[in-house]
């Protein structure tokens, strides 16, 4: 198995007075790796807390500042963006519920220290879709130029509305009705979801319940086909996983909601590759139970993809088969979310219009 013991921030992360030895060189592969991962806020706050910042050399330093400063921005300006999507929401009587980063944020999970997204994840009931929207685009939220049959393709096989974007700010919002594709085999129950909420804002912001928060990472990340940030997923399931197993019984509680809402697979993933990647310390019941869920040839083949495809997208993370492991996996991820009478179809047109530009107004 390929074990990715050259990845230096993978080092870091798991030993970080490793930092006290490294050379010139070094901290510049540290930065770049980092960097491209969308980890480098975070590794910054790392440092800080194990007392290392004030023995990095002035030149990567600077890189670390310029990341501290640029999160301080961001983490403000999502605030501010927040508190003008639950006003367009409030007179509606649509909770504000948050997904993913937004939701790790203003929980303030440790996972959201340091965090960046390109999008605000919001879950709606789904009767309450059309109001949402209505609410939304009234106050400047609009879809972007998709085709006719890309809308048709969201309202109804999606778990989500087409994307929008303001059209003055040019944020992007998703807006949900679910975490995972109607089409999926293994869709779980938004209703259980919406009955298991965690209220973070006395003014009325919820999150998921924290099991719940991390078997959406965990959807997201092994079900979703996209690995640009995947490291940075990983590392936020690691984060999660560490803060919420300080809390009694939190085991227990994490594998019985996988199997109620049909989940056990992603969560085998995602305690596996944290393991392997971060040395999560997971609990030696956790693992047992989990460690039946894949054997043999199978656990061979997805760790031969999915440790790959986990590296921080840099070249210097890269084997041979990096690529390949990655496309495979996207592949996967179709397959998984949508039927074959369904997918071979929407893949034919896809290429189609890729290859001809004709698109459908």
């Amino acid at each position: 198995m390929f074990v990715p013991k050259q990845i230096i921030v993978i080092n870091v992360f798991v030993q970080p007075d490793i930092v006290l030895t490294f050379n010139l060189f070094e901290w510049d592969l540290l930065v770049r790796q980092a960097h491209r991962a969308g980890v480098l806020a975070r590794l910054a706050f790392l440092l800080k807390a194990e007392g290392l910042y004030e023995k990095i050399p002035e030149k990567p330093l600077n890189h670390f500042n310029s990341a501290i400063i640029y999160i301080e921005q961001f983490t403000y300006t999502v605030q501010w963006e927040l508190t003008l999507i639950y006003n367009a929401l409030k007179n509606h009587n649509v909770p504000l519920i948050l997904l993913k980063g937004a939701a790790y944020v203003q929980a303030n999970n440790d996972a959201g220290k340091g965090r960046v997204f390109s999008d605000i994840d919001i879950l709606v009931k789904k009767g309450q879709l059309k109001v949402a929207e209505k609410a939304l685009s009234k106050q400047g939220w609009l879809f972007e130029n998709i085709d006719k049959y890309d809308q048709e393709y969201y309202r109804k096989w999606m778990h989500e509305l087409p994307p929008m974007r303001h059209f003055k700010r040019g944020t992007n919002l998703d807006v949900h009705h679910n975490i995972l594709p109607l089409t999926s085999r293994n869709c779980p129950s938004a209703d259980k979801l919406l009955a298991n909420l965690v209220q973070v804002k006395s003014d009325g912001i919820w999150v998921l319940a924290a099991e719940d928060r991390i078997l959406h990472s965990a959807i997201h990340l092994f079900y979703g086909g996209e690995f640009e940030h995947g490291f940075r997923d990983i590392s936020d399931l690691d984060l999660l996983f560490r803060e919420f197993s300080r809390h009694k019984g939190f085991w227990y509680k994490l594998l019985d909601r996988a199997v109620d809402i049909e989940q056990s697979e992603a969560l085998y993933y995602a305690i596996r590759y944290s393991k392997l990647i971060f040395n999560t310390p997971i609990s030696e019941e956790a693992l047992d139970k989990v460690s039946t869920s894949l054997s043999g040839v199978r656990r061979y083949v997805m760790d031969f993809l999915f440790i790959r495809a986990l590296m921080p997208d840099h070249e210097s993370c890269d084997d041979q088969w990096t690529g390949f492991s990655r496309w495979v996996l996207y592949v996967r991820s179709h397959w998984l979310r949508m039927p074959m009478y369904l997918l071979v179809p929407h893949l034919l047109r896809k290429s189609w219009v890729r290859l001809t530009g004709k698109t459908e107004h």
